[in-house]
């Protein structure tokens, strides 16, 4: 369907008395379609009323625009109307006139007699005509605000904005007229969008409710889907469970905002802590060409310029690094993606550690490969892997990095996407990268999914040929991330933005194909990829096919297309395949652990402080290789349209503290 009205990138900043500024929105984009009802909520303060005054064109904001059936608002106009919780009727007119103040306003353009009309059938459609001729001062506080409404209608707007127009009225009253709203804009076909705090009141209302995360600074935390056909019949919704797994759902998000809140609060630094900041930072990484940007920043002196002194230890295995990270042996390390959401929900049985991530440093650069005797035997796709394992009892065995690696993860989606169950159909072996390809070398297993180093020296050694790479299966997915203990962030944030600062310079030079030489010096160093460097960060890649080398220019991508905004969404799909494969529960809380551990107000600060612009990514839905549409506002819906599953389970997740 169309789009009505589109709210696209606001930013709304107000300048404070004292010189400093307030940012109320923050980076809104929202996009409504025709006879849509839309209900914002949100704790005080988050910017609900700000983000009506836009759309309603009292107001304009900082940056972005507010786009109504193509056009632009810059001023208010007929086209809109605002019903507020004051009824704002003129004492010394009857409700008819009150009506036709606005109407002889706006429709001038029509004669007497159509303008009556509209008013007498506007009367009916709220259902005042017994008190058509009566003073505001005569009628209840319900019926005033039906009259307020009336008002809006008649005009025939074609949005209705509504700002808690009932919040003033007893319960009552109120169960009423919203039941009376709903029918009216029902009839009228009018499309509208209201700020309320009742959760019920939203969901009776809504087609959609737009949940907003707390201010300053505040986003689209969640826009939940209310799937009622309509007409709507209040006790009708309130006898179905659905009725209150929504309900739940957005309970649940205010709860997530109210504890969010108390946490700010309580972690904001003393103004002093800036200048006792700690400069001496140890990073871990496991060498491969994700460390690139890493190795780069700490060769040529960019962290260094930055005043830091940056300690960097290599690592064999996932686990070796995530002990010295919880032993505090490293204020930070390169993780893997979904590292930072498994630590801080305490997955495999550890407990919780606060992770955040303010930055992605890699994405792609890795590729699934198997033994060449598949190749012999006609294997080249995934459909002939389908039909060779159902001709035999055999089952690959398949090597991955660790169980939450994106490897694994994309090979378990890509293995499902054909009807293989990865639990059953093939054997998943964790194994230390660095053991992968002698272990294929010598049967141990049949393949492996890691990142290019691997590949490319198994290839080289022809031993392997590459069946696809994740290009294939997820264009630009998130690989390594810089992953810092919350507790530290807390005490170093510059320390954090000097860190991530030095790393988007570093990320810039590895994506700029002049400075290839310059790269292969640095990272041929034995602590980084040795003897391999050469042959992992040329542009071409060996598939092991025997025919030439192909040209793949962004199979590892550490700047271009915003590459390192740590992105929530892409940490709801990773949350769902966690909880796909049986690894975690669908979080309840989702919302809380990913504001937590996606700290993109650190990213912007680093931006910011490298000149780089800030472009947002798209923050709707994307699609995998297999075209199933992921909408993050509804994961459990996406994950239940997958045949091949663990039992999927939604539960609350207790989140590491930060201490």
């Amino acid at each position: 369907m169309s789009v009505f009205l589109a709210v696209d990138h606001v930013h709304q900043v107000f300048d404070l008395p004292g010189g400093g500024q307030y940012i109320a929105l923050k980076d809104v984009s929202l996009n409504i379609r025709p006879g849509e009802f839309i209900s914002l909520i949100g704790h005080s303060g988050c910017g609900k009323s700000t983000l009506l005054n836009l759309i309603a064109g009292l107001a304009q904001p900082s940056s972005g625009g507010i786009i109504l059936e193509g056009r632009q608002v810059t001023e208010p106009g007929p086209d809109r109307m605002v019903v507020f919780q004051n009824y704002s009727l003129l004492p010394w007119r009857t409700v008819r006139q009150n009506i036709a103040l606005a109407v002889d306003s706006v429709l001038h353009d029509r004669n007497r007699t159509e303008r009556r009309t509209i008013i007498e059938e506007t009367i009916d459609l709220v259902g005042l005509r017994a008190a058509a001729d009566k003073y505001p001062h005569e009628i209840s506080g319900g019926m005033k605000q039906r009259v307020a409404i009336a008002r809006g209608l008649a005009i025939r707007p074609k949005l209705l904005l509504l700002d808690e127009p009932f919040g003033a009225l007893d319960a009552l009253t109120r169960g009423n007229l919203q039941e009376q709203l709903m029918r009216i804009c029902q009839e009228a076909g009018v499309t509208a969008v209201m700020v309320t705090h009742d959760v019920d009141e939203a969901l009776l209302l809504s087609d959609r409710v737009v949940m907003l995360t707390n201010g300053p600074a505040a986003q689209i935390g969640q826009i939940l889907e209310v799937d009622f056909p309509r007409p709507r019949q209040r006790l009708e919704m309130m006898e179905t469970p659905h009725y209150y797994d929504l309900r739940n759902e957005l309970i649940n998000f205010l709860q997530q905002q109210r504890r969010a809140k108390r946490r700010a609060k309580a972690a904001a630094p003393a103004p002093a802590v800036a200048a006792s900041q700690q400069k001496t930072v140890r990073l871990g990484f496991l060498p491969g060409n994700d460390c690139a940007p890493l190795a780069i920043a700490q060769e040529l002196g960019l962290f260094q310029d930055l005043g830091l002194s940056v300690e960097l230890q290599s690592f064999l295995t996932w686990e070796a690094l995530e002990d010295s990270i919880r032993l505090g042996q490293l204020e930070g390390a390169l993780m893997m993606a979904a590292q930072p959401l498994a630590m801080t929900m305490g997955l495999g049985g550890h407990r919780p550690f606060a992770i955040a991530t303010p930055l992605t440093v890699s994405r792609n650069g890795g590729a699934i490969a198997l033994s060449r005797r598949y190749l012999n035997a006609g294997v080249r796709s995934l459909e002939d892997l389908c039909q060779f394992l159902a001709a035999t009892p055999q089952r690959l065995r398949l090597a991955i990095p660790d169980p939450i690696a994106m490897p694994a993860l994309l090979l378990r989606y890509w293995l499902a996407s054909a009807g293989l169950n990865p639990e059953q159909d093939v054997e998943l072996v964790g194994m230390s990268p660095y053991e992968m390809v002698e272990a294929l070398k010598a049967g141990d297993i049949d393949g492996f999914a890691a990142g290019e180093m691997r590949i490319a020296l198994a290839v080289q050694a022809g031993a392997a040929y590459v069946l696809a790479t994740d290009l294939d299966i997820w264009a630009g997915h998130p690989e390594k991330v810089l992953g810092l203990p919350e507790a530290w962030l807390q005490v170093n944030p510059e320390t954090a933005i000097a860190l991530c600062s030095a790393l988007l310079k570093a990320g810039e030079l590895c994506d700029d194909p002049r400075q290839r030489d310059r790269i292969v010096e640095v990272l041929q160093q034995p602590q980084y990829l040795g003897s391999a460097a050469g042959t992992v960060l040329q542009r071409y890649f060996d598939f092991g096919l025997g025919d030439e080398p192909t040209q793949i220019l962004r199979f590892n991508q550490f700047h271009v297309d915003q590459a390192n905004y740590p992105n929530p969404l892409e940490g709801t799909w990773l949350l769902t395949q966690l909880c796909r494969w049986g690894l975690t529960p669908l979080p309840k809380n989702r919302q809380e652990l990913l504001d937590r551990v996606y700290r993109r107000d650190i990213y912007e600060a680093a931006i910011a402080a490298v000149g780089f612009p800030l472009i947002t990514p798209s923050q709707r839905g994307f699609e995998l290789f297999d075209a199933v549409p992921f909408d993050p506002d509804s994961p459990l819906r996406y994950l239940e349209q997958f045949e091949i599953k663990a039992p999927i389970q939604v539960a609350p997740i207790p989140l590491a503290t930060s201490a």
